[in-house]
């Protein structure tokens, strides 16, 4: 009996823990994206109003995928229509019939159902660095090397790149010439071009102080400024001649860009994953923020709409010691980047920013830090919308997507309320509290005013704003957009 019982025990155990397992692998397997899709449809609801013209929410997450029978393929890009989700093919050139076969398939869809046809051709303009020794710097003694402070990546001579620049035209080509064949238009065209070609971050500047090619391009090489506009109009030439131009040059009236490329003040509020400022190099103090002058390359590269990177990088937080509300020291920083792009770019160019509520690129061993709320971050969106933005794009890890899009969802659809203003009216709050305080967005439609309101302190009586010659009152609603009368 004891035997039998240890033996029924044992077996309890083994199928306990081979259930364990096999819920824990299913846990660790990676979601593909028809997954992501599948659960955004089942989770993230319609849209609470008709987007009618206004541009649909894109992503890195939002692709490349719908199923194989095409009725059913229907059913899903409507729902995610509903939804406000445009789809959009990654372009590869390393599977050329098969990626222009999928494409071309989703287009044809979606120009049946009278949607945007749009496309994620990253793949294409990669890699102008191509680990290539004609690439490279060139030493005084002749032998060559390349700037290894980009990770794996073997950044070479910024000069040295004329010869690349056929085959990155030519794999974005036959792609162009099949959607054209077919009397597709595209409507929308992104690419997430970043560690590659000219970058003057990193370990670049002295790397080009010991090159003799770069030193022949740049007299003037130990001033940072000089060999930052260098290498940025090289970067932008890049891009115009062998992305934008190619590709309006088929489809002239597309919406074209790149990942953080947008108008701006002059100035660069926000570091990516991989850039560290070298020594020497100027910046401004704001508390422990060094933000950055920047090259105005949006207009040399010939771009159509602007695409700002509104993150919360991990180290951001860190940056507003003298802020007393954690949400702030997010809200602030990301704000100030919204603004400089929906401040600065003309009334005729959209503005898509990218956006990310999770904690973004935490390194390695290193202590948490308290994340942004779900309400901040919602309110974030509002007030990107009420200065000017378009529509979002986001980025995320496929395990964040659903909870990501929900709240890009959320904010879309109550602001489609409002669609006359976002569309038709003119921004005029730009001001961003240098403390937390209270911070009013606002659009003006003729002689009325859409506001919100968020209060980062505790005072919520009325504030004051100008619009022209007139003195506003707006008073406390939080979670609300208001619709002012002006005398």
């Amino acid at each position: 009996m004891h035997g039998r019982l240890t033996l029924v025990l044992a077996l309890i155990i083994i199928g306990a823990t081979l259930t364990v397992s096999a819920f824990a692998a299913e846990a660790q397997r990676k979601m593909t994206q028809e997954d992501i899709l599948r659960a955004i449809v089942a989770e993230v609801p319609p849209l609470t109003h008709v987007r009618g013209n206004r541009i649909p929410l894109r992503g890195s997450r939002l692709e490349a995928w719908i199923p194989d029978d095409d009725a059913e393929a229907l059913e899903f890009l409507t729902a995610l229509d509903d939804r406000g989700i445009g789809l959009s093919p990654r372009w590869n050139p390393a599977k050329l019939d098969d990626s222009i076969a999928e494409s071309l398939r989703m287009a044809r869809l979606q120009t049946q159902l009278g949607l945007p046809v749009s496309v994620h051709s990253s793949r294409c303009i990669y890699s102008f660095f191509n680990g290539d020794e004609g690439t490279f710097h060139v030493a005084e003694d002749g032998s060559t090397f390349f700037d290894d402070s980009f990770s794996s990546r073997k950044m070479g001579c910024p000069f040295r790149l004329e010869h690349r620049k056929q085959e990155i035209k030519d794999k974005f080509k036959p792609f162009l010439e099949a959607y054209k064949q077919a009397g597709i238009d595209i409507d929308f065209m992104y690419v997430d071009w970043e560690i590659d070609g000219p970058i003057e971050f990193n370990g670049a500047w002295e790397a080009s102080k010991r090159c003799t090619v770069c030193r022949e391009n740049v007299p003037d090489l130990d001033d940072f400024m000089v060999y930052q506009r260098a290498l940025r109009e090289i970067r932008s030439d890049l891009q115009r001649e062998c992305y934008a131009e190619v590709v309006r040059a088929v489809f002239p009236d597309i919406l074209v860009g790149n990942y953080s490329v947008n108008p701006h003040n002059g100035w660069r509020y926000w570091y990516d994953y991989y850039e560290k400022l070298p020594e020497g190099a100027p910046y401004k103090l704001d508390q422990l923020e060094k933000y950055r002058p920047w090259h105005h390359e949006f207009d040399e590269c010939g771009y159509t709409f602007a695409n700002p990177v509104c993150y919360t990088w991990y180290e951001t937080w860190s940056w507003y010691p003298d802020f007393d509300n954690d949400d702030y020291r997010w809200f602030y920083n990301l704000l100030k980047v919204g603004t400089n792009a929906c401040r600065n770019t003309a009334s005729d160019v959209p503005v898509i920013p990218w956006v990310h509520w999770h904690t973004t690129a935490q390194p390695a061993d290193t202590p948490p830090v308290p994340q942004m709320t779900e309400w901040a971050h919602k309110e974030f969106l509002w007030h990107l919308y009420l200065r000017g933005a378009d529509s979002l794009m986001m980025w995320c890890t496929a395990e964040e997507t659903v909870k990501e899009v929900q709240m890009m969802n959320e904010v879309m659809g109550a602001s489609l309320e409002y669609r006359e203003f976002l569309t038709d009216g003119e921004p005029v709050f730009f001001s961003i509290p240098r403390r937390p305080a209270t911070v009013v967005s606002g659009i003006r439609l003729g002689d009325r005013l859409l506001v919100r309101r968020t209060d980062f302190g505790d005072y919520t009586g009325p504030v004051t704003r100008r619009v022209g010659d007139i003195e506003v009152e707006i008073p406390s609603r939080p979670g609300q957009c208001q619709v002012i009368n002006l005398p």
